[in-house]
């Protein structure tokens, strides 16, 4: 399961072990597992030496010192990590000395209100009893990757391309004017699957068991009990005319400076993402989670001017905390450019219609945290499936938007939703053995 811990500081997470579950009862009796590679990350992406060593974890005689930054010379700071060890990293010396601007003056604001949070709710979640049973096997070596990496694939499908030249071809009237819903269901007497049509149609597999499917000469792993629609925010009328979803997860393409160097992928602006039609997904008090980069001017404009549009009332702010499989932050907590941390928002769909059999959920808590070992490939996100499923009615019907993969019972969305299914990026489990 993705949940190996609950505490109250929140939940640790396994991210690769909830993909190898999803995909189990493959298909021509064929076990495939997630190439475990990408989730190898041992060190810190930024090196540093320590000038001090401590024990894996903290016990309770250990001294609880916070976590200090402070300059160590010219071109280096200290600081101390999760463990409570303290570490010298590598800085870029500037030539001339830079007043940090607005925008950089609010992104320190908020980090030294969150810090301690972040410090001391991740060693909390890492001491607890659960999670030191299981340091063996998330610390365990997964033999010498050293050589894998030379075969990982760029993940480049060519999915958001071939979305545009789909745009091309018209939907059709009776899908979109009549209001049907525009599905073709994936079922064992689906014989060949080479000729669906994944971008105006919404496509389910219905198996107890995941498919291969062929799109374009590609091979991508269908989850059993998933269901997803190819195609980019012009193209969402399928999706309209499906169902109503109780939570809904989203993960916009944030505009930032390294996205407009990289071109890695496309963004959208905060006049487009204000397009995205929530209130027409959503059904009454429909919980909605929204991603956010640690940039405070797309955390504001969330809080203070997306959600209040879409008629969604802010309920709890989580964070997901970035470690490696040596239990440390990825990046220094107090680096001055990138954060071990994310920003998740939730909130509720305002809703005067009252449900006289509505099922009581859990209240959803604030300042929660989602720790794990992350993925090295590019936004590519922790389910939340086992997370919000307390937070939900059972059998809720659950919507990811810019999707980038697919999970059991949930219905996925976006120009890339199928990314990273493809095939290369598994291997079988013979070949891990």
């Amino acid at each position: 399961m993705a949940v190996v811990h609950r505490g109250s500081k929140g939940w640790m997470l396994d991210h690769l072990t909830y993909i190898n579950k999803t995909i189990l009862n493959c298909e021509r009796m064929k076990s495939y597992t997630f190439r475990p590679e990408y989730f190898d990350i041992v060190k810190p992406h930024i090196s540093s030496s320590t000038k001090t060593t401590n024990p894996l974890l903290k016990t309770k005689t250990s001294s609880t010192k916070e976590s200090t930054e402070v300059s160590c010379s010219g071109d280096e700071t200290i600081s101390q990590d999760i463990q409570g060890n303290t570490a010298c990293y590598s800085r870029k010396r500037k030539r001339k000395h830079k007043e940090l601007n607005q925008g950089e003056l609010d992104a320190l604001a908020y980090h030294i209100k969150v810090r301690d949070l972040i410090l001391e709710g991740t060693k909390c979640l890492l001491q607890s009893e659960m999670t030191k049973s299981l340091l063996p096997r998330m610390n365990a070596s997964n033999g010498d990757h050293n050589s894998c990496l030379a075969n990982m694939i760029t993940g480049d499908s060519r999915l958001a391309e071939l979305c545009e030249l789909a745009k091309q071809v018209p939907l059709e009237d009776k899908e979109v004017e009549d209001g049907q819903s525009a599905v073709q269901v994936i079922d064992e007497e689906t014989q060949s699957v080479p000729d669906l049509d994944p971008f105006s149609l919404v496509t389910e597999n219905i198996m107890n068991c995941t498919r291969i499917v062929t799109l374009m000469g590609e091979k991508y792993l269908l989850p059993p009990h998933t269901s997803f629609l190819l195609s980019d925010i012009t193209r969402m009328h399928p999706l309209l005319n499906y169902k109503k979803f109780d939570a809904i997860v989203i993960d916009p393409p944030w505009e930032n400076k390294s996205v407009k160097r990289s071109n890695r992928y496309s963004y959208l602006q905060s006049w487009q993402i204000k397009q995205i039609p929530i209130p027409a997904l959503a059904s009454p008090e429909c919980l909605v989670a929204t991603w956010v980069t640690n940039r405070q001017k797309h955390l504001r404009f969330v809080k203070e001017e997306l959600y209040p549009h879409w008629a969604i009332d802010v309920v709890a702010e989580w964070y997901w905390v970035k470690i490696t499989r040596s239990f440390e932050f990825v990046y220094p907590l107090d680096s001055p450019h990138k954060k071990p941390y994310e920003i998740l928002i939730l909130g509720k769909v305002k809703s005067s219609a009252y449900c006289q059999n509505r099922e009581e959920t859990e209240p959803i808590p604030d300042q929660q945290l989602l720790v794990s070992v992350p993925s090295k490939l590019h936004s590519h996100k922790p389910s939340l499936a086992e997370v919000l499923a307390g937070y939900i009615r059972s059998n809720a019907h659950c919507l990811e938007l810019f999707a980038r993969s697919l999970q059991p019972g949930w219905t996925s969305w976006g120009n890339e939703v199928l990314k990273f299914q493809h095939l290369d990026y598994f291997c079988s489990v013979e070949d891990v053995t």
